[in-house]
């Protein structure tokens, strides 16, 4: 009997440790990027010139004994002067897709890899699977001690706001979010850029270059940064040629290349012989079925010539005449250059526009010979016009709604 109990207190000894051992796995694990991975950098704007190596987060509170009115009264966005560089750690949350998706998501991941390859900081990012997974994902970086964190995307903009409120020690920088100065917290910060000039550019190019007088526009989900470039590219169209014939449609997804490519399919069968592609790895796709069809193409976000068709070495690569482009790499790696030299001002947004280069269109590539001078000129026309505020695009900046009183009377290219 005694040699019995042994044994099952010994038997039950090994299956313990065994039952500890299972448990889940979190749904997102962050992936590190070592400074050295960091393959381009800008210019640094400024050396900082403080040489304390305290982050934000550790800076020390007022003892038991002192007096509230004693207490620091700092905000959050002065703390980094003070801060060596190397001791900021910058984290970043995609917006549903990946940082290599060749659109915005990789654009704002090219930022981040700007200002480390100049600021020698620890980079992580974690690659968003589903939008009911934005708050989990701040989370983590949040608890993971990150004092800077960027966020990528329109529907992102709510979670961070609200972390942005509970934490005030770190700063967050919202690509595509729009922040009413003096609504958010000093620790807010959101990158607005004029998608409506870029697509009103990518509009009046489509319409000069096409042959059948019909052209479409693949966008992604109606939000306002997805409306200013369908609006803008509607009335840039209408403005080198009023009677452009405009097919398009907003889908639900940014992250389907196949839904993508069926819409642009439908539309080229309806006679578009010219496809914009404006939602991400969607209108990816929605351009790169188009180009391989013969249809010429427009990107977005950066040059989809040296993303979607590798450089040129794609089916395909000699039929997209530009991009959409809006620097969201330039954006961001001011943003995070901005909090770490001590000049960083939350508590609104910072537009990037025509005057200041913030957006504009790519290189014509292999499509060069092929784009007469004259349109060329046109569009150098348009885009100084809208640089000096003498052009209006017709959308409204914030929303991406139409402002009809606003829409600029026609000015018809001749070849």
């Amino acid at each position: 009997m005694r040699k019995s109990i042994l044994t099952l207190v010994a038997m039950i000894m090994l299956i313990i440790p065994m039952l500890a051992a299972c448990g889940s796995q979190p749904a997102a694990q962050p992936t590190a990027v070592p400074a050295e991975e960091a393959t381009t950098a800008p210019e640094p704007a400024e050396e900082p010139t403080a040489d304390a190596t305290e982050e934000p987060a550790e800076e020390p509170t007022a003892d038991a004994t002192e007096e509230p009115a004693e207490e620091p009264t700092e905000e959050p966005a002065e703390e980094p002067a003070s801060t060596d560089p190397s001791a900021f750690r910058v984290a970043l949350v995609t917006d549903l897709g990946r940082v290599n998706d060749g659109t915005f998501n990789e654009f704002a991941h090219n930022g981040v890899l700007q200002a480390q390859a100049t600021y020698d900081f620890e980079y992580k990012f974690i690659e968003t699977v589903s939008e009911a997974d934005y708050v989990a994902n701040l989370q983590t970086f949040i608890d993971e001690g990150f004092n800077i964190i960027v966020t990528v995307g329109f529907l992102i903009q709510d979670a961070t706001v609200a972390a942005a409120a509970d934490n005030p020690e770190i700063y967050f920088i919202g690509v595509d979010q729009f922040y009413e100065p003096g609504t958010v917290t000093d620790n807010l910060l959101g990158l607005q850029f004029r998608e409506d000039q870029a697509g009103f550019l990518a509009g009046a190019l489509a319409a000069m270059m096409s042959e059948t007088g019909t052209i479409g526009i693949v966008a992604g989900v109606e939000i306002p940064p997805v409306k200013k470039f369908k609006h803008g590219f509607d009335n840039g169209a209408r403005y080198v040629r009023p009677d452009i014939n405009l097919l398009g449609v907003y889908l639900p997804t940014f992250i389907d290349p196949a839904l993508g490519a069926s819409t642009a399919e439908l539309q080229i069968g309806a006679d578009a012989d010219v496809i914009f592609g404006a939602g991400g790895p969607t209108g990816s796709g929605a351009i790169k079925a188009a180009a391989e069809q013969g249809a010429f193409v427009i990107g977005v976000d950066q040059d989809e010539f040296v993303t979607t068709f590798s450089n040129g070495d794609a089916p395909g690569a000699d039929r997209i005449l530009s991009s959409a482009i809006k620097r969201v790499d330039v954006a961001v790696a001011d943003a995070i250059s901005n909090v770490i030299n001590g000049t960083f001002e939350g508590n609104g947004i910072a537009v990037y526009d025509a005057a200041g280069d913030g957006i504009g269109l790519a290189s014509f590539n292999l499509t060069a010979d092929l784009i007469p001078e004259s349109v060329q000129a046109k569009l150098d026309e348009i885009f100084a016009a809208l640089a000096d505020g003498t052009l209006s695009t017709g959308v409204d900046p914030a929303s991406g709604d139409l402002i009809e009183d606003e829409i600029p009377e026609p000015n018809p290219f001749t070849p």
